[in-house]
């Protein structure tokens, strides 16, 4: 298993730019609830916090005890958030980008964005390398993908206290066998994603 390391964190901050933002998301393929995104502000030549790493590989206890240590480590850190509506009006990857400069907007002034996955349009393509399975190999992404996760995984499981009976607390809203089983005995609620072809398929029934 690959640990993130600051190899490419040191090469900007080696030219000046200080401060350096690592972006991630979490929550794109799900059937239900929001796209949330996470920007963590790191302090220059920091030591990296034992055990960050790719959040979908780390258990749950885990990750939120990562998540405590990360925020106090961050000189700053912003949680975006796009909604279900959202999502379905003007599509999951647009939503995403949404989400990243909502959480980017609560940290301030930076000098360099580290995203994880493909270039995004909505940043200037020089402030801003996109890095594919960045939360494996860049530590800012890793912990960004840590808090993201944790502020999700939260809200899902408040979520499945009001909505009994799909899963949310195990699957938080991806498509499992058992959220796809309730969809279909107890129907769509309102954080459904309706745009996405399971939950559709559903409605026609």
């Amino acid at each position: 298993m690959k640990i993130p390391d600051l190899q490419v964190e040191q090469t900007f901050w080696q030219r000046g730019q200080l401060r350096l933002v690592g972006i991630d998301e979490v929550g794109r393929g799900c059937l239900s609830g929001p796209v949330v995104a996470a920007a963590v502000l790191l302090p220059a030549y920091c030591e990296p916090i034992p055990g960050v790493r790719d959040s979908k590989t780390l258990s749950a206890q885990r990750r939120q005890v990562l998540d405590q240590k990360i925020r106090q480590q961050a000189i700053a850190v912003g949680i975006g958030v796009a909604s279900v509506a959202e999502i379905d009006q003007v599509n999951i990857l647009q939503a995403t980008y949404l989400a990243m400069q909502r959480a980017l907007q609560r940290i301030g002034g930076y000098d360099h964005l580290l995203i994880d996955g493909r270039p995004v349009p909505v940043f200037e393509p020089e402030h801003h390398t996109a890095i594919v399975d960045g939360d494996a190999s860049s530590y800012a992404i890793a912990c960004a993908s840590i808090v993201a996760k944790v502020r999700r995984d939260r809200f899902m499981q408040h979520l499945a206290r009001r909505y009994p009976g799909y899963g949310w607390e195990q699957n938080v809203g991806y498509g499992t066998k058992q959220h796809l089983a309730a969809i279909a005995s107890l129907g769509v609620t309102p954080h459904h994603r309706r745009s996405f072809k399971p939950v559709q398929l559903a409605l026609q029934l």
